[in-house]
């Protein structure tokens, strides 16, 4: 005798153990990627380019070391109304793809907004602290010129071989190696994540405007669009 398997008990729970199976992937693959790290919490924030309403700009949670652009590294005009504090991760590969988003508010702002870039190395990325400490040896060998370069050759490029990138920006290398093996930098690169931790920041890239004027702070998420900072900027802007 045969017996149809549509009338097995069994087959009415398989079928719905895949359909488990199949709309938990589809889920994973909507949401977009995420990396956490488990033990500390920390995340890498997906880019929200796709989503036709990333979140919207809200106050920080409190409040981020002020800004000091004779020792922070800072890009564009000193005496900006507005300024960009980005805590990132050398090896974020969001924070990678964010780039060109700052690349593009420093030439629609140019008189008017600068950007800082703070450290905020995740435990989960093995490159993140070294490439941090890396760039402030940069920067001590070769001034805030130097320190810029080293940053755009990680963001842009795809090597983590510092040694190579401080000699092709001219910096010597005994001393490089020296720098980075000293741990001089490790308390200042764990000031600034703290610092941003502070300010609410919890992934990469976080970003934090500051209205140089009034002193109003708001903090922005993830590698969200253009369009997202140009609004919050312009508001700044016009306050």
């Amino acid at each position: 005798m045969t017996h149809d398997s549509r009338t097995n008990p069994w087959f009415a729970v398989a079928i719905g153990l895949m359909g488990l199976i199949v709309g938990y992937g589809a889920s994973a693959m909507i949401s977009g990627p995420a990396a956490v790290d488990n033990n500390g919490g920390q995340v890498a924030v997906a880019p929200t380019n796709n989503d036709p309403t990333p979140p919207a700009p809200e106050p920080t949670t409190g409040d981020i070391p002020e800004v000091d652009v004779d020792n922070d590294h800072v890009r564009g005009p000193k005496n900006a109304k507005v300024t960009l504090v980005e805590y990132s991760d050398f090896e974020c590969p969001f924070c990678k793809r964010h780039h060109p988003t700052i690349k593009k508010i420093l030439e629609t702002y140019p008189n008017d907004v600068n950007v800082v870039y703070r450290h905020y190395p995740l435990s989960f990325h093995p490159n993140a602290m070294p490439a941090a400490v890396a760039s402030e040896c940069a920067a001590e060998l070769g001034g805030q010129d130097a320190f810029w370069k080293f940053h755009d050759a990680i963001f842009e490029g795809t090597s983590f071989d510092f040694t190579a990138i401080a000699k092709s920006i001219g910096l010597d290398e005994a001393k490089f190696t020296a720098c980075t093996s000293s741990g001089k930098y490790d308390t200042k690169i764990s000031d600034q994540q703290a610092g941003g931790d502070a300010g609410g920041v919890s992934g990469t890239p976080g970003n934090i405007l500051v209205n140089n004027d009034t002193g109003d702070t708001q903090l922005i998420s993830g590698a969200v669009p253009f369009e997202s900072f140009k609004s919050a900027i312009d508001a700044m802007l016009n306050s």
